[in-house]
């Protein structure tokens, strides 16, 4: 839960649409969602174009855009302190800790002594076992399992319906693709897919 109840988003489109949701169904206050390609209102929520740091100066925020890199350029661009955004249906260990502008969504579990870094997404209905430490960008996709002792690398995307085994390293901006089962560690820059998963990419 934000440490005030006034959040603003970064991001009008897809991923904000599931973020605003969670936000709202946990009646948190959110004053606007700034994105150029959207205007109007989002669930009674105004769309208010560009990015503007004087509206709702005391707000906190939170960039809602799936796209990692982009997410990334964002954040370097907003100039509001950041929150969490944690849905009250995830089940989260309090002895997991959670960074900055991160969001846990609908149904998603992470267990103890797990470091969930900044800006990171924790889709729907994921799950993140003992240990794990999960670095600033990630995108983990719906329904994605982590065993116990993953390490996954900055802007790495872990696709959806996807395994991790235990004590697994990825790397940074990495892509594991959809149904993939990860069974060996994964250097930087690669995409991997299949059961087992292989390397059908390097950088």
């Amino acid at each position: 839960m934000p440490v005030n109840n006034n959040v603003i988003l970064q991001g009008g489109g897809e991923h904000a649409r599931v973020v605003l949701d969670a936000l709202l169904s946990d009646k948190v206050k959110v004053a606007g969602l700034f994105d150029p390609k959207y205007s109007g209102s989002l669930f009674g929520v105004p769309q208010l174009g560009k990015y503007n740091p004087e509206v709702e100066p005391g707000a906190l925020a939170i960039v809602a855009i799936g796209d990692n890199r982009l997410r990334k350029e964002v954040v370097k661009q907003t100039r509001h302190d950041f929150t969490r955004a944690i849905h009250s249906s995830a089940v989260v260990s309090k002895f997991a800790e959670i960074g900055k502008g991160s969001m846990v969504l609908h149904g998603a579990i992470i267990q103890a002594n797990t470091r969930i870094g900044s800006h990171v997404i924790v889709n729907t209905g994921t799950r993140v076992d003992h240990d794990c430490k999960i670095d600033d960008y990630v995108h983990l996709a719906p329904g994605s399992v982590l065993c116990g002792t993953v390490q996954v690398g900055e802007g790495t995307l872990v696709g959806a319906g996807s395994i991790v085994l235990p004590g697994i390293k990825i790397g940074s901006w990495t892509v594991i693709g959809a149904g993939a089962v990860v069974t060996k560690n994964v250097p930087d820059g690669a995409v991997v897919a299949g059961n087992p998963a292989r390397i059908l990419k390097e950088k």
